[in-house]
């Protein structure tokens, strides 16, 4: 790959961070117009879009985001007032955008008639070329900041400029493109040859700058990096150029008023040579003591700053998802070798093996645990895409909806919060089609006229707990189980609990809309959403009260790699199932198998279990032990039991995807590897206890 390929390729990235950070900033400025902050953030946005696009040869989308920058220009400076029409065509904007993105990066022909309605609609909010011209004239006349003028410009980067792809020289040479120029380098900072951090950036510069282009030219220099550095722009002379140095300001004049230097310390030179803490201490000011403790704490401020920038320079860099997806991929076969290399040790009895054996295993697992984090992102970078979500869906619907985050900051797999965003865009759909009411509808309820949903996240054990919830008009359970009979989903006579009843809205084909429309009505959704939620290995809950609003809650594992396990037997196969499911295991005796063995279910503590027997499931040959035992697992609410020969223990389990062959098998998610080399199957307990529940439902239909 060339390096323009890779220059581009870096553009396309910090292109698609801009265009989500450019909607998240845009919804926000929705909710405070007023904030100068935000339009700022939505300016550099787009002015970084405009600026490195040029740059990369995207001249599309260069010139595109040109016109949307210009209208925002006018509300960066007053002339413009934020609105909803605004914002509606930025958002827009923001989309054509990404599509001249998707284009460039699939090497593919953008559609670019869609940009014609939308450079429009933006240039209708500019006045006619003339009122512009005169606008412009009035401004030359009013501020005298579009005369030439002579600029004293202070630009100090910070250390770690470097670090995040910046050159301040580049940043200079701009600079020196608005007018004269001249540059002073700061270079005392430098430290010694071998104290030198090759990263590090020790000099800053000052400018002097003729210009007629004003100050937010020289400031738009540096909006890329104003984060990164200490910019201070001042006017020294408004009439054109600088007088003689005989008639300007004395050089004790100039260094204060540049902060170089006090006044107390210019007088302090000039009256002598010595130190300022000797001077203070000859005249009595202070004692040498206290000059001593003074020497001392700015030494361990320095010292604590030194090491708070030597954090703060440590930036990150990207990296490929297939080299993170390798790298998983090497650590889960180094688990596989260790559980081996234990096994090994343990059967050795040997000292020296064991205590290598245990030092490995340690590392192994700290290796494990650094390498999976590095693929766990804030899943607040899923909830952010979600407010233009709401904000279109509820304006098509008539709605008044106000979408509140939590737990933004927790952390997921990457690979898990890839295949959630669909499943959640489908709740959150629902819960603003079927949930929130009209405005109308709301006032007669005696609720607000805006609706909330709050999506939520947090960490509980191994999993993460994801809910949505709204304050809507929430289910009636005796509605759903009558469109469940009337669809055949359930029997008349049945008698369902309302946790079951809502468990309808899962079947294929379900859907209690009235008529069809754009969002719903056509019953596929929700059956997807379990399907989606099943193959991340999680389970989905849906607790509702009529005229209050409904609550869904996701459970999802941490990661889709590597997984803990209780290992278990059933003949001579091994099966693992994941830890986080199980609640406990009891014994089951033979004599009480066989009393039971028609109704299947276990008397736990006062509590019916019904239970499963793997053996009977998966046609396992030979003969069950006098005493099984029972793995008790807890899903979607109800305990079911496993039954199983023999509890091995928990077991570290790498996971390895089935062949095609194996890949629909009911009641398999996976396989990995022991400690041995021989293989164990990673049971899906959810879709083993369906499948199982669906063939006893279907041998009890055709009994009848």
């Amino acid at each position: 790959m060339s390096q323009d390929d890779v220059n581009r390729q870096a553009f396309l990235e910090e292109a698609y961070d801009l265009c989500s950070e450019l909607e998240s900033a845009l919804l926000e400025l929705e909710e405070s117009p007023d904030d100068v902050e935000l339009v700022n953030r939505v300016f550099r946005a787009m002015h970084t879009i405009k600026g490195s696009g040029a740059m990369f040869g995207f001249d599309d989308i260069s010139s595109f985001t040109h016109d949307v920058e210009t209208v925002f220009d006018r509300v960066r400076n007053g002339q413009l007032k934020v609105s909803r029409e605004l914002l509606d065509l930025t958002l827009k904007a923001r989309d054509h955008i990404l599509r001249l993105l998707d284009a460039a990066r699939d090497k593919k022909t953008a559609d670019t008639a869609a940009a014609g309605p939308i450079i429009a609609g933006l240039r209708a909010f500019l006045p006619a070329s003339d009122e512009v011209a005169a606008a412009a004239a009035a401004a030359a006349e009013a501020s005298p900041a579009s005369d030439l003028a002579t600029y004293r410009v202070r630009f100090k980067p910070a250390r770690h400029m470097l670090l995040t792809g910046n050159n301040p020289l580049a940043l200079l040479e701009e600079m020196a493109g608005l007018g004269t120029f001249q540059a002073v380098a700061h270079m005392d900072a430098i430290p010694p040859l071998e104290e030198i951090e090759p990263e590090g950036m020790y000099t800053f510069f000052d400018c002097i700058l003729c210009t007629d282009k004003g100050e937010n030219a020289i400031r738009d220099v540096f909006i890329f990096v104003e984060d990164d550095c200490e910019l201070t722009v001042q006017v020294i002379d408004s009439l054109g150029a600088l007088d003689d140095d005989a008639t300007y300001k004395k050089l004790g004049e100039i260094l204060i008023e540049r902060g170089d230097l006090t006044p107390e310390a210019l007088r302090a030179t000039l009256a002598g040579q010595k130190r300022l803490g000797d001077i203070l201490a000859d005249t009595g000011a202070v004692t040498p003591d206290a000059v001593q403790s003074a020497l001392a704490e700015q030494a361990a401020v320095r010292k604590i700053r030194g090491e708070r920038e030597k954090e703060a320079s440590a930036s990150s860099i990207r990296v490929a998802a297939d080299k993170l997806d390798a790298l998983v991929d090497l650590v889960g076969e180094l688990v596989i070798v260790q559980a081996r290399i234990s096994q090994v040790a343990g059967e050795r009895a040997d000292p020296t093996l064991n205590a290598l054996s245990e030092e490995l295993e340690r590392l192994s697992d700290e290796l494990r645990d650094s390498t999976l984090s590095v693929r766990m992102l804030p899943i607040g970078t899923t909830f952010s895409k979600f407010r233009r979500l709401v904000r279109d869906l509820s304006g098509e619907l008539g709605k008044r909806i106000d979408l509140t985050t939590q737990g933004a900051e927790t952390e997921l797999d990457k690979t898990v919060i890839e295949r959630l965003n669909d499943p959640l865009v489908h709740l959150l759909r629902n819960s603003i089609d079927h949930g929130i009411e009209t405005p109308d509808e709301r006032s007669l309820a005696g609720k607000p006229h805006s609706g909330t949903i709050l999506l939520s996240a947090e960490h509980s054990g191994g999993e993460v707990l994801i809910r949505i919830e709204d304050d809507g008009k929430g289910m009636d359970p005796e509605v759903i189980k009558a469109k469940g009979v009337e669809r055949g989903l359930v029997a008349k006579d049945a008698d369902l609990t309302a946790k079951e009843a809502f468990n309808l809205i899962f079947s294929p084909g379900f859907s209690t809309a009235a008529q069809v429309t754009s969002v719903s009505g056509r019953g596929v959704g929700m059956d997807v959403v379990k399907r989606a939620i099943d193959s991340l290995r999680g389970t989905i809950e849906v607790d509702s009260v009529k005229g209050k609003g409904t609550t869904i809650t996701v459970k999802l594992p941490l990661t889709l790699a590597i997984i803990d396990g209780l290992q278990i037997r059933v003949g001579e196969e091994y099966f693992v199932i994941p830890l986080p499911l199980v609640e406990e295991c009891v014994e089951l005796a033979q004599t009480a198998a066989e009393r039971n063995r028609e109704r299947r279910v276990l008397n736990l503590r006062g509590e019916v279990v019904p239970y499963i027997r793997l053996r009977d499931w998966f046609s396992v040959p030979g003969e069950a032990p006098l005493i099984e035992q029972v793995v008790v697992t807890g899903v979607q609410g109800s305990r079911v039991g496993i039954v199983v020969d023999h509890v091995i223990g928990e077991h570290q389990t790498v996971i390895k995807s089935l062949g095609r062959l194996y890949r629909d098998i009911e009641g398999l998610s996976g396989a990995t590897i022991k400690g041995d080399g021989s293989m164990a199957l990673i049971l899906d307990v959810p879709r083993l206890i369906r499948a199982v529940t669906s063939s006893k439902a279907a041998a009890a239909g055709a009994a009848a």
